[in-house]
């Protein structure tokens, strides 16, 4: 037959060991191993105790880009300390844009809701290189840290694309968004209305609806089969897959993709546990599933659906890990394998067996761009300065600063408008009762309404102020096309 596909395989720490050889050992028994060749690659503990603050070796990042699929177990992360997460890092470097995750009642399984009578079947899509994941973060004064939240036009056009194609192939009719666009006004604004945007011009056919993700989340626990599928950003829908995860019975039964243009990832959602390692105890259902959605990405939907009923079978049967609430004995990782090998070609009775086609790789590895791409909107938006907002380091009570900076702008075309304390005004009007820290937004905006200001007005401005204090951050204010590209402040 044709070369086998190949793909990267990094079996992760902990548990992710016993419970990648039971994964491989069902794919050996289904036949997967006929059409695919998984080559190990070095992540994780073992590299970050090399003191690679990655956690990836050079030649797992050669390896990943060429194959173009890694398949992974759960990675350690050391806590604190210069250390990234390696699942953060490999999402956020090969481009995989949109995590996918599917949340379904499984047969055996015991939750709350099984018990109700529950039949719980939704995807929740995560954008996955954007939002506070950044980890753009920065010590700016004594008593203050601060996060970087980018959200881009271009990428939440990418996920929401990837939420729609993915509802249009699973046959889906409606597609919500949720968001925290009431506060964040900007960012998930803008999360927003390009989800609509998007929904609107390509998928017309597809119904959308947004939910305000704290209402979304007390839906799910009242309701948790009132939503088809869900794309939020990528902190909120991380939260929000956790708790769809516990749901249907825990992170042990969430599987997970990590899909980009050309880059996939499919991994384990949990930790490592490493208070149960090497006892043999581990549950793989997470990283078999997970594993499953790796085979219909590559074209063999078919195996992948052997396996998947044979899951169902023998947790329907009451075979299952000591994780799971359910009837009969528990048993070992590799037992539990064993039992799904066993029933390979066995639908279940209690549940829809599924049925996918596809029975050859049909995956090609698309290679590396000639150079680094960049995605922007067709047109550059028209933009006008109308003044700044300067941050200051200093325990000096606003009203002790106010007079400063007032005399500093003195005859330029910038005033001083607004003092603020952690995002709510204090200065030139607010309440004795706002409490403040050594971090002062100072907003200086034009004298003349009617007027622009030249850029160079506020560096020079700011140039001054630095004599007097200390500035630990600058931010140009301006509009684009017409519309305000600030938030005033709260109180203002």
């Amino acid at each position: 037959m044709a070369d086998k596909l190949r793909i990267a395989l990094a079996s992760g720490d902990g548990i992710g060991p016993e419970i990648t050889d039971a994964c491989l050992s069902i794919f050996e028994r289904a036949g997967v191993m006929d059409h695919v060749e998984f080559v190990p690659v070095s992540m994780g503990e073992s590299e970050f105790a090399k003191g690679n603050t990655s956690g990836i070796s050079d030649d797992a990042f050669r390896s990943v880009e060429s194959l173009g699929v890694l398949f992974k177990g759960p990675m350690g992360t050391p806590t604190g300390g210069g250390g990234k997460s390696v699942n953060v890092t490999l999402r956020k470097t090969f481009g995989a844009f949109a995590n996918l995750r599917h949340f379904q009642t499984l047969p055996g399984v015991e939750t709350v809701f099984s018990k109700a009578g529950y039949n719980i079947d939704f995807h929740v899509v995560r954008e996955n290189v954007e939002d506070t994941y950044g980890g753009i973060e920065h010590r700016v004064t004594t008593d203050v840290m601060q996060n970087l939240r980018l959200i881009s036009g271009p990428g939440s056009d990418q996920v929401h694309r990837f939420a729609f194609e993915t509802a249009r192939s699973l046959g889906l009719k409606e597609v919500y968004c949720g968001h925290k666009a009431n506060i964040m006004k900007l960012t998930d604004g803008l999360f927003l209305k390009r989800f609509h945007e998007v929904g609107e011009s390509e998928y017309p056919e597809i119904e959308r609806g947004d939910v305000i993700v704290d209402a979304l989340c007390m839906n799910l626990v009242i309701h948790p089969n009132k939503y088809d599928m869900i794309v939020l950003p990528n902190l909120q829908g991380d939260i929000v897959s956790d708790l769809a995860a516990g749901l249907v019975g825990g992170l042990g039964f969430a599987p997970s993709a990590n899909i980009g243009d050309r880059i996939a990832i499919f991994e384990a959602v949990h930790g490592t546990a490493p208070d149960i390692a090497g006892k043999g105890i581990a549950n793989p259902t997470s990283l078999l599933l997970s594993g499953l959605m790796m085979l219909r990405h590559i074209g063999l939907g078919s195996i992948a659906a052997t396996i998947n009923n044979a899951l169902l079978a023998t947790l329907e049967e009451g075979v299952h890990t000591g994780d799971v609430r359910g009837s009969g004995e528990p048993v070992g990782t590799k037992a539990f394998a064993e039992a799904i090998g066993d029933r390979l070609g066995k639908t279940p009775s209690t549940c829809e067996p599924k049925v996918w086609s596809g029975d050859s790789v049909t995956f090609e590895p698309l290679g590396a761009p000639s150079e680094l791409e960049m995605m922007c909107s067709d047109r550059e938006a028209e933009i006008e300065h109308v003044g700044c907002d300067v941050y200051l380091g200093s325990r000096a009570v606003p009203n002790e600063i106010a007079p400063v900076l007032e005399s500093l702008c003195e005859g330029s075309a910038l005033k001083l408008s607004l003092i603020s304390a952690r995002g709510t005004q204090v200065w030139p009007t607010g309440s004795m009762y706002t409490q403040c820290v050594d971090h002062h937004r100072c907003r200086f905006e034009r004298r003349d309404p009617s007027a622009a200001v030249d850029p160079r007005v506020c560096h020079e401005l700011m140039m001054r102020i630095a004599e007097k204090f200390q500035v630990v951050c600058y931010i140009p204010l301006k509009y684009y096309d017409g519309e305000r590209g600030y938030l005033l402040a709260q109180g203002q």
